[in-house]
Order: structure tokens, then C-alpha cells, then sequence
């Protein structure tokens, strides 16, 4: 078994004015190379916060958390981005795409803070898009297409830079039945070439597609199914 993320005793605390807000309260979670996860549990469960530190852009108060090798909590503040960039992918309901860009444009980006040059960046965006399934939507907008179209371009720039981990947060949730049917099913045939996802999903039908299920509450893991 080979390991991509190994988060051993989680505390994190936030203080909101005087009072202390206890997010994750000793949570361990292994996490198994091409394993398809997902996390759920009620709202204030810990969720949010554990994406968050999984995906770099936090620390927990204490414990440990090795992502795919790498030491977070002896990772440097500065050293984050980078690290963020060469090793994770987001999908993220909202999509976060930008309006005035090409889906082509949108998936250059992230090789665009790589260092990538341009024309590379181009064919490695193109094939992307064709790899999702939109490859006569190259030049459309996002505005142009479908919510299903714009998660689908979401998850090409997730992929462009050969993840070893993708991050989903609620990737369906703003798709109706039959498109969210058909991200999951990308998801999963992604999944089967290889690729590790964890997605934080409110929906069963969501979990029910992925190789194992955990349940947060109150910053600790509660239950778990395996599939």
C-alpha cells in the first residue's frame, strides 16, 4: 500500500474574538495512491477545515500530515504555493473559471504560473479538453456553455498539470441529475487511469461512486465504508 496523504493527530483551533473554535480534534485519515475518497458529515464538522490543509492552504495547530512525501507542517509558509501548484488539483462547485477567458485560456493558467511556455501550454490544454470530452469547446466562453461544460473545463484545469491528488469540493453541487451523473462518471473514469481524488460531498449518490467513505463529526472521523 502506498501512501498519498498520512494526517495523523489533527487539532486545529481558531479563536473567534474569545472563544475557541475546535475544527479538527485528534482527526487521523490515511489515504491510499489511485484511491477514490469521499468525506462527508453535517455542516461544522471539520470538512472545510481539512480540505483546506489537505489542499496547502492551511496547518493544522498540531499533529502531522505528509502529502504525497512532503512534511506540511515542516513545509515553509512561502514554500505552500509552489507545492500547491506541482502536486494538487481543485474542482470546486462554483467552478471558479474566468468569465472573459476561452475554455482553452481557463485550463492554460495553472501552466502559466508553472513556467510553462505557451505553446506547449496550448496542445497540453487542447488534449485536456478532448480528454473531457470538449474538444469542439476550445474557444467558447464560459458563459456560453452549460454548468456541466464549465465543470468538466474545471476539472481539465485540474488536470493539466499531472496532479498527484485532486481536491473536489462538492464538484456536483451546483449541476442538475443528469449532468452530475455524467461528472461522476468522468470522475470515476479518471479515477480508474490511475488518478487519486478526495471530494467533501453533502450528496450519498456522490459517495456511493467512490471506493471509500468517511464520516466527519465534530472534528474527528466517526464512521467509515469501504466499497
Amino acid at each position: 500500500m502506498t501512501l498519498i496523504v498520512e494526517a495523523q493527530a489533527l487539532f486545529k483551533t481558531y479563536l473567534m474574538g474569545a472563544v475557541e473554535v475546535h475544527a479538527l480534534q485528534g482527526l487521523d485519515l490515511l489515504v491510499e495512491r489511485g484511491e477514490f475518497l469521499s468525506v462527508m458529515g453535517p455542516s461544522g464538522s471539520g470538512k472545510s477545515t481539512l480540505l483546506n490543509i489537505l489542499g496547502c492552504m492551511d496547518k493544522p495547530t498540531s499533529g502531522t500530515v505528509l502529502l504525497d512525501g512532503v512534511d506540511l507542517m515542516q513545509t515553509p509558509h512561502g514554500k505552500l504555493p509552489k507545492l500547491r501548484r506541482e502536486k494538487l488539483g481543485f474542482v470546486f462547485q462554483q467552478y471558479h473559471l474566468l468569465a472573459h477567458l476561452t475554455a482553452l485560456e481557463n485550463v492554460m493558467l495553472p501552466m502559466r504560473y508553472a513556467d510553462i511556455h505557451q505553446k506547449e501550454a496550448r496542445q497540453r490544454a487542447g488534449a485536456m479538453l478532448e480528454r473531457v470530452g470538449l474538444g469542439d469547446r476550445l474557444h467558447h466562453r464560459p458563459l456560453e456553455m452549460s454548468g456541466g461544460q464549465q465543470q468538466r473545463v474545471a476539472i481539465a484545469r485540474a488536470l493539466v498539470n499531472q496532479p498527484a491528488l485532486i481536491l473536489a469540493d462538492e464538484p456536483t453541487g451546483n449541476l442538475d441529475s443528469k449532468s452530475g451523473d455524467e461528472i461522476l462518471a468522468l470522475l470515476r473514469a479518471l479515477n480508474a487511469e490511475g488518478q487519486t481524488l478526495i471530494a467533501v460531498t453533502h450528496d450519498p449518490r456522490v459517495a456511493e461512486q467512490t471506493d471509500r467513505t468517511v464520516t466527519l463529526r465534530d472534528g474527528q472521523v466517526v464512521d467509515e465504508v469501504r466499497r
